[in-house]
């Protein structure tokens, strides 16, 4: 508990209210700017959409919110773990950390999906996904199921939430996903029945794994994955809103900075509900986030190209990338555990903290080369991409050595810098080396894979080897592709047609 005396109490008070004031400032601030640079017209979905909304039999929807789009809570206290603006010490929020990832769990549970969040009592709530599930219902004529009792019509004009721990390795998610669609079947009473997904970000790596493996592992043996596509069954078709296919470099600054759920809104308020550093390396999923080994884009001081091995743990040890390798943590990780007589409460050791980012980068690479196996011409589900394409979107970090410090420097955004032999960089140059087209989070060619090695289809719309066979764009950022109209005109067309066929 913090105490002030009655001395400080009135200073206090005022840099409270200062400080609230600003908030208020920003946010307005960048209300007006996202209204400013909005489109002048907007579709108008509810008279798009009024035959649609009348009419039934169309095919129910599964929608997977991306990672930190889930309500986490911890189940034997009731505290609602993420997202809070003001999380105590001992949420628990934070994973495990040792080499056996299947097992390094904790008592938090997913619940439901982010609607919305409150950053504070006398602040609006900033909209997450009710903007996206808003549509489904208001326009598309879709009401939301219950995957535990789903009644004798969920099986048409129905969405589905799939909610999970989006800290979890994705291919844990994704066996739990077809696990979850054939006991929903069961309970329909369709066995054929086969869902549309419509899942953003990350949800739509679990919905694409799910497609291609079902519940299938990933190999013991470290051997490359084949697609089974035993998901087919369930699965009809993918609308990925802003997926990283080919991975995402933010990822990697998440890693290393930490990442704030309000910074890919247009309220961007970056110390609150905030996923720091230290969290997000207890969590496998981030990992799997990375860009994929043969895309990773690494600058030198010259802004050439640098080969690197993201997914060697000595790489990030000679960098010092992520608080892993950071000499304070690594203290402050071995002497959390003691208890008062200086015995470990908790058994933690350094040398399960480096096997542990040993086992999750190696998981991470099985990951992404599951993903980026051939789908063959014949893939039984069609993918298609909705994204934003008008943000430089990081593509390429900078690393550089700091002569006076003696370290290495990792820059993961643009700025002025002289390079070892006094060539003055200027913010402008690294900018244009360093980003990309995207969203803010994701590249363009990340969404649609044209990166990925393999054969591209015959006869394909694009240049990928992914079953695409419909893309859209927009300008939004990442956290708010789902509330722009223009992609939910996109995104309710491809489902709301195929019944009206």
């Amino acid at each position: 508990m913090r105490t002030y005396s009655p001395a400080h109490s009135k200073p206090a008070r005022a840099s409270r209210l200062t400080s609230a004031v600003a908030l208020l400032i920003a946010i307005c601030s960048a209300s007006l700017l996202a209204g400013c640079i909005a489109p002048r017209h907007a579709p108008n979905l509810e008279r798009i959409f009024a035959s649609a909304r009348g009419k039934t039999g169309k095919r129910p929807v599964i929608v997977i919110p991306g990672v930190l789009g889930t309500q986490l809570i911890n189940s034997k206290t009731g505290e609602v773990v993420w997202p809070s603006v003001l999380r105590s010490s001992d949420d628990r929020s934070n994973l495990p950390m040792t080499p056996d990832l299947a097992n390094n769990r904790d008592d938090v549970v997913a619940t439901k999906i982010v609607e919305t969040v409150r950053l504070a009592r006398l602040l609006p709530e900033v909209y997450v996904y009710r903007d996206l599930l808003e549509s489904l219902r208001k326009f598309g004529g879709y009401r939301e199921g219950d995957w535990n009792n789903p009644g004798e019509v969920g099986d048409r004009d129905t969405f589905y939430v799939f909610a999970y721990d989006f800290r979890r390795d994705n291919v844990e998610n994704a066996r739990l996903f077809s696990t979850r669609l054939r006991q929903l079947k069961e309970k329909l009473h369709r066995p054929d029945l086969r869902f549309n997904v419509l899942g953003h970000s990350m949800g739509g790596l679990i919905a694409r794994y799910a497609a291609m493996y079902g519940d299938m592992d990933l190999p013991n043996d470290g051997s490359q994955p084949k697609p089974n596509w035993a998901g087919a069954a369930d699965i009809n078709k993918i609308i990925m809103l802003g997926v990283p296919n080919e991975g995402s470099a933010d990822a990697f600054t998440t890693l290393i900075e930490g990442y704030s759920i309000t910074e890919g809104l247009r309220q961007r308020i970056p110390l609150l509900n905030r996923l720091t550093a230290e969290e997000s390396i207890t969590a496998p999923a981030i990992f799997q986030l990375l860009p994929h080994s043969n895309v990773v884009k690494f600058l030198d001081e010259n802004l050439q190209p640098l080969a690197i091995d993201l997914y060697d743990p000595e790489t990030w040890k000679r960098y010092g990338w992520s608080p892993v390798n950071d000499p304070q943590y690594r203290r402050r990780y071995e002497t959390a555990g003691l208890n008062s007589e200086g015995a470990h409460s908790r058994k933690r050791s350094l040398e399960d903290l480096d096997g542990y980012l040993v086992a999750v980068l190696r998981r991470a690479k099985l990951f992404h080369a599951a993903l980026d196996s051939p789908p063959g011409d014949d893939a039984p589900v069609m993918l298609l991409a909705i994204g934003g394409d008008c943000e430089e979107t990081l593509n390429a970090p900078i690393i550089l050595r700091d002569i006076k410090q003696n370290r290495w420097l990792t820059l993961t955004r643009p700025r002025d810098y002289r390079t070892s032999t006094g060539q003055r960089i200027t913010r402008r140059q690294a900018t244009e080396a360093m980003y990309a087209p995207g969203d803010g989070r994701v590249t363009r060619r990340s969404l649609l894979g044209e990166d990925l090695a393999g054969s591209r289809r015959t006869g394909a719309m694009f240049d990928t080897p992914l079953p695409l066979t419909y893309a859209i764009f927009g300008c939004d950022l990442h956290g708010a592709l789902q509330k722009n109209k223009i992609l939910a005109d996109n995104a309710l067309t491809a489902l709301v047609n195929e019944a009206m066929k």
